[in-house]
């Protein structure tokens, strides 16, 4: 057997273990990347592992054997493997700073007298600030762990979203869904049953990692192997979302870009191939330059995180 016959083979015999996509069912797929990717904390790697692209719905999924199954998150696996505290206090305390960003992207006084639902809510860290505002909140949590302190809050605790349906279906007026559509096993099941909890005006807010990050090319393949990771089955762009959403039976209302991280974390990246965080680099620390950095890769949707509205289909 020739090497590229041998190559072809191997690679065929990857992707026959992807099946019909759980989105739009197609078995076209396309392999994206393959390689190590990032099993827990900075420096955890498996040895190999494959990212394939659905040649109808565009939207880019890990191999299944490499995924993380559901009683990893129900537990405090998830949270041990990134190297945090499994506990609410602790994730409140870590998370805050983030807010800032979601209150940008939906301002709480959208939710005033609202009935609303954070599904993945994690500990509730954006159901603190729209609590002021909104007339009843329900907290969807598969971590167990963060379900006492949610309840002390107030807020009507599930850990799924089935478990919430017989009580509440029909009656959200926006649903809230925030680094979570990434690890789920399929997506369409899981944004179906959010949109049965949705009044036929509701809306639908999600956030997730954008699959054209630039930094994947930018910084190459050490960076690709901290993008992908054994958390997150599948990964999106604007167009694979929003046909993602539309099988479901919604359509796209607005889309925002956010670049997160500086120019310099970039710098990092590039010179070391190691994640800086908000490390500052004294050659290229200045906010203008910064400002620009961001603008540019919003304004190109090449930004490292992207965030959707979604209404109801002819609503």
């Amino acid at each position: 057997m020739k090497q590229n016959d041998f190559v072809n083979s191997h690679f065929d015999t990857k992707l026959e273990t992807f099946g019909a996509c759980e989105i739009c069912g197609s078995d076209d797929w396309t392999i994206v990347y393959n390689g190590p990717v990032r099993d827990g904390e900075f420096g955890s790697l498996t040895e190999s592992s494959t990212i394939a692209r659905c040649g109808n719905c565009t939207a880019d999924r890990l191999s299944e054997d490499d995924c993380k199954d559901e009683a990893f998150y129900v537990g405090a696996d998830y949270r041990k493997s990134l190297g945090q505290e499994a506990d609410a206090a602790a994730f409140l305390q870590k998370h805050e700073s983030m807010q800032l960003e979601r209150l940008e992207v939906l301002d709480p006084s959208l939710l005033r007298n609202k009935k609303i639902a954070d599904i993945g809510c994690a500990a509730g860290s954006y159901l603190n600030y729209a609590k002021g505002f909104a007339r009843e909140i329900i907290a969807i949590e598969p971590g167990t762990a963060y379900h006492a302190s949610l309840q002390d809050r107030g807020f009507k605790t599930y850990g799924f979203t089935s478990d919430a349906l017989e009580e509440h279906k029909g009656t959200v007026d926006w649903a809230i869904n925030f680094e979570t559509i990434e690890h789920i096993d399929n997506p369409r099941t899981f944004l179906t049953e959010i949109v049965d909890l949705l009044r036929p005006e509701g809306r639908i807010a999600i956030s997730t990692p954008n699959r054209d990050d630039a930094m994947l090319e930018l910084a190459g393949e050490s960076y690709r192997q901290f993008f992908y990771r054994v958390h997150h089955r599948w990964y999106f762009d604007k167009n694979s979302l929003t046909e993602c959403a539309r099988l479901c039976g919604l359509e796209l209302e607005s889309y925002r870009f956010i670049q997160r991280y500086s120019i310099s974390n970039a710098m990092v990246w590039i010179r070391d191939g190691r994640p800086g965080g908000n490390v500052n680099i004294p050659c290229v620390d200045h906010p203008i330059l910064d400002a620009a950095w961001r603008r540019h890769f919003e304004s190109n949707e090449t930004s490292d995180w992207l965030y959707a509205i979604f209404k109801r289909a002819g609503s």
